[in-house]
C-alpha cells in the first residue's frame, strides 16, 4: 500500500472507535514499520503558556490522539512564505508553510520564525502494518491535505469540509448523520 505520509486520514462514518469517530488525522510519518500523526479536529479546553502569543484560534491545546496524551506534546506551526522547504533550528517543514515546531525551545529560538502554532497533546500511532490493514478494510479515506487544514480556525467543521471538497461520493458522505438511526 502506498504511504499516507503528509496526507489526511478522514474517518469513515462506520469508524466508531471513540478516539477516531469523525476525525481528520494528518499523517506525519507512514512506513512499513509504523505510522503516526495528529488528530486535527479535537480541541481541548487546556490553555497554553509558553507559546500562547502564537497559538491559532481556537487558542487551546488539541487532543492529538490517544497515545501518550499526558506526556507527549507535538507542535505544528506556520513559517514564512518562501521558506517552505527550508529546515531550520527547531523547525521541520511538512506541507507548504506548515511544519513541526520544537516546543522545547522558546519561540525566539526557532528559525525560521514561526507566525502561528498549534499544540497537540498526544498523537495517533499504528504499529507495523496496522494502518495498512485499517486502510485495506476501508476504515479511513485517504485524501490530500492543504496547509490550512492543519491550523484551521474551525476544527468542528473540518471533517465535513474535507469530504465536501473531494467531490463525488466522498462529498455525499459529508452529509452522513452522526447517528444513522436518526435518519
Amino acid at each position: 500500500m502506498s504511504s499516507a505520509a503528509r496526507r489526511l486520514l478522514v474517518a469513515t462514518p462506520t469508524l466508531l472507535d471513540p478516539n477516531f469517530s469523525r476525525t481528520v488525522v494528518f499523517v506525519i510519518e507512514h512506513t512499513p514499520d509504523a505510522a503516526f500523526g495528529v488528530v486535527l479536529n479535537r480541541p481541548s479546553d487546556a490553555a497554553l503558556p509558553e507559546w500562547s502569543d502564537l497559538v491559532t484560534e481556537p487558542r487551546v491545546a488539541f487532543v492529538g490522539g490517544p497515545v501518550q496524551s499526558h506526556e507527549a506534546v507535538i507542535g505544528l506551526g506556520r513559517g514564512p512564505a518562501g521558506r517552505e522547504d527550508e529546515e531550520g533550528d527547531g523547525w521541520f517543514p511538512l506541507l507548504g508553510t506548515v511544519g513541526t515546531v520544537d516546543l522545547g525551545r522558546t519561540p525566539r529560538e526557532v528559525l525560521p520564525s514561526i507566525e502561528a502554532v498549534r499544540v497537540f497533546a498526544g498523537y495517533a500511532a499504528w504499529g507495523p502494518g496496522q494502518l495498512d490493514d485499517e486502510l485495506a478494510h476501508q476504515g479511513w479515506f485517504v485524501v490530500d491535505a492543504v496547509p490550512d487544514d492543519l491550523l484551521t480556525g474551525e476544527p468542528g467543521s473540518l471533517w465535513r469540509r474535507v469530504l465536501r471538497r473531494q467531490g463525488g461520493e466522498l462529498a455525499m458522505v459529508a452529509n452522513f448523520p452522526a447517528d444513522p438511526t436518526s435518519n
